[in-house]
């Protein structure tokens, strides 16, 4: 990313410089082509840790899942026993708790996936742009040059 925002701007510099004039266009494509990309790099450095986090959350998850299904067992078995009862729901609302906890990490990571994919064609378009009005900038340079 970093090469194609260095290209862009020695392309953009070699050709404003040939014609004398900048554009503010091109520039603030530039500028925002590399404000988008520094983004997109913090979001694709949190991906990996957003990723275990979901990991986690849903090994939590399963885990209560599983500790809660046992004290249920427990519970049916001897149906007379407030204590049992107790912890089978106590065990419940852990079990509750941690599957939210699971779907709101997994919701974060479809966030930052979605994310990613705008800022990457948010500069694949400004991109396409900016090669647009290079382009079109050495055009009329060599129709000004064939002029004079």
């Amino acid at each position: 990313m970093q090469k194609l925002l260095l290209i862009s701007c020695s392309l953009l510099l070699f050709y404003t410089s040939m014609s004398g004039q900048i554009k503010k266009d091109s520039l603030s494509l530039v500028s925002g082509i590399y404000r988008n990309q520094v983004k997109l790099g913090k979001l694709l450095g949190r991906l990996e840790s957003q990723s275990n986090k979901k990991q986690d959350a849903f090994g939590r998850a399963q885990n209560s899942a599983n500790k809660d299904s046992t004290a249920a067992e427990r519970s049916s078995d001897n149906p007379d026993s407030k204590k049992l009862a107790r912890k089978a729901k106590n065990t419940a609302n852990g079990a509750r708790k941690d599957s939210m906890n699971a779907t709101i990490e997994s919701a974060n990571l479809d966030k930052l996936h979605k994310d990613i994919q705008y800022l990457k064609k948010r500069i694949e378009s400004d991109q396409t742009k900016l090669n647009k009005m290079i382009s079109s900038k050495s055009n009329s340079l060599t129709i000004d040059k064939i002029q004079n």
